[in-house]
């Protein structure tokens, strides 16, 4: 979207106060800025909003807008509700003179969700008038268009979706859960987003029990898989008309507009909260302080929360917080999110005094990390999640999370999460010996199984497996490996012998659980 067309906006009422010689620029996405130097989150192209909150001196206006020139936004919008709603500082402008950065004064009654929105919606509709097909293509998608240009919400447009091309559709997020549409039957969605993220190219065709269902990616802004959502839809693409896989893949660019909007609201929310992360993660502010920042940022002091503090080493900026707000999306709009150097906060509140439903949101995020394992590549993500009775005593738990972050940093696999209640967990004292030391151990207990599996392809570790999951049951572990016992006993015999550990021994049971375990999790 142009500059000059953004400002041709009536509902809007921007007013242009630099850059009247760069009105033919053009941006593709709105970005809030809310941190001095926010040039790790762009990319180039953006349209920034910001609202001033600590651009007190010529020195502040001048460092930020010199960032925002090397990021090569488009323009800078400013607010000045922080301010008082009066004019914008002189500083300001200079300072946007100086580095060639067009502004725009965002008035007081304009909310920047209004902003993003608007451009959304010229964005959805400049699409319908130039899309390549026409005829009942071009209706189809009108009516889509008119859909998310009525607020119809993400609901309405899956639906409509669905009617246009005759198929059953559902919108999923990048761990899996389901956020629009009914379908496709019996298809489910932890599923769908493993084959999501692992899939070579998109769209992608998997076969459920119902038939195959096709995948379309639905990305809100990166395009990088975990920050995005998916489109499924019953059918296979490759056996679809142009028009209809053409249809199918405008459905999913709209789906993620809308996610866009969706997301940029929840952003400003976090915005909004940025006080409380600042006085919680600084961990040396005043109770007050920070009862006062959970009251303005829609919490209760009394209330209790979930404290998930995450790290994500080896990752793009920005990709942290993503992954936590996906991890935190089922449970509720009054999640909050926010970030300190290279740290994440999140707080999830529960239900009263409920540690039930604390330990539910807990071993929610375990499974959901490991969904989401495949889309962080080469990264480490690594969580300490514990619960604070009442929010106001939140640094304390922060103190508790900080430190259970450290042990899943300590585990191996590259993506961990530890609650307060694994405490007691064998891996939490697996995960604090040395790298070498657990290796050393591990090969001298499992080495020579591992050496023996490999050369004959016999399965022995696998046999291990399940006798130990088993809890050491012949009839158990013989149905589940569909043998009969007597062979199970030949191969539990043949592990002895080549372990040198006796399973009937319980010390030696645990050696090889141990070993098998942090093999398993290497």
């Amino acid at each position: 979207m142009r500059l000059d067309t953004l400002l041709a906006v009536e509902q809007l009422g921007l007013r242009l106060l630099v850059g009247a010689d760069k009105l033919d620029r053009s941006f593709h996405r709105v970005f809030t800025a809310t941190l001095r130097d926010p040039r790790r989150y762009l990319s180039g192209g953006e349209l920034v909003l910001s609202g001033m909150e600590w651009w007190h001196t010529p020195a502040d206006s001048d460092a930020f807008v010199a960032a925002l020139a090397e990021a090569e936004v488009a323009a800078l919008g400013a607010g000045t509700a922080e301010w008082g709603g009066g004019p914008v500082p002189e500083h300001v402008l200079q300072a946007c003179r100086k580095h060639g950065v067009p502004l725009i004064e965002v008035p007081v009654t304009v909310s920047f969700a209004t902003v993003s929105e608007r451009v959304i919606l010229w964005l959805a509709a400049e699409r319908a008038e130039n899309t390549p097909y026409s005829g009942a293509f071009l209706d189809s998608y009108r009516r889509l268009v008119a859909v998310l240009g009525e607020g119809g919400g993400l609901e309405a447009l899956t639906e409509a979706g669905a009617a246009e091309l005759g198929a059953a559709c559902a919108v999923f997020g990048s761990s899996g859960r389901r956020i629009a549409g009914t379908g496709p039957d019996s298809a489910d969605g932890t599923w769908l987003a493993g084959e999501f993220l692992r899939a070579e190219r998109l769209p992608a065709r998997v076969d459920t029990e119902s038939g195959p269902v096709t995948l379309f990616d639905a990305a809100a802004r990166s395009g990088r898989r975990l920050t995005s959502w998916f489109l499924a839809i019953t059918g296979d693409h490759e056996q679809w008309s142009g028009e209809h896989r053409g249809l199918a893949t405008e459905l999913a660019t709209l789906i993620g507009l809308e996610h866009a909007r969706l997301d940029e609201r929840r952003r400003l929310a976090d915005t909004e909260a940025g006080p409380l992360f600042t006085a919680i993660l600084e961990r040396d502010s005043p109770a007050e302080e920070v009862t006062a920042r959970l009251h303005q940022a829609g919490l209760a002091a009394t209330e209790p929360v979930c404290v998930l503090l995450a790290r994500l080493r080896g990752a793009v900026p920005g990709l942290a917080i993503a992954a936590l707000a996906e991890l935190l999306a089922p449970h509720g709009d009054r999640v909050r999110i926010g970030e300190h150097g290279d740290e994440v906060l999140g707080l999830a509140p529960v239900p009263a005094a409920d540690l039930d439903a604390a330990g539910a949101v807990f071993e929610a995020v375990k499974q959901a990390t490991r969904i989401l394992e495949p889309a962080l590549g080469s990264a480490r993500l690594a969580i300490g999640a514990t619960f604070a009775p009442e929010a106001a005593r939140v640094g304390a738990a922060v103190q508790e999370a900080t430190q259970l972050r450290e042990l899943a940093e300590l585990s191996p696999g590259r993506v961990n999460v530890i609650a307060g209640a694994d405490l007691a967990s064998h891996r939490l004292l697996f995960a604090a010996i040395p790298d070498q030391l657990r290796r050393t151990f591990r090969a001298r207990v499992l080495g020579p199984l591992l050496d023996y599996d490999a050369e004959h392809n016999s399965g022995l570790v696998h046999t291990l497996r399940a006798f130990l999951r088993n809890s050491g049951s012949w009839t158990q572990t013989s149905a589940e490996l569909h043998v009969h016992v007597n062979t199970l006993r030949y191969r539990i015999g043949r592990i002895a012998e080549l372990t040198g550990r006796d399973l009937a021994v319980f010390s030696d049971r645990i050696d090889l659980y141990l070993a098998l375990d942090s093999w398993e999790r290497e």
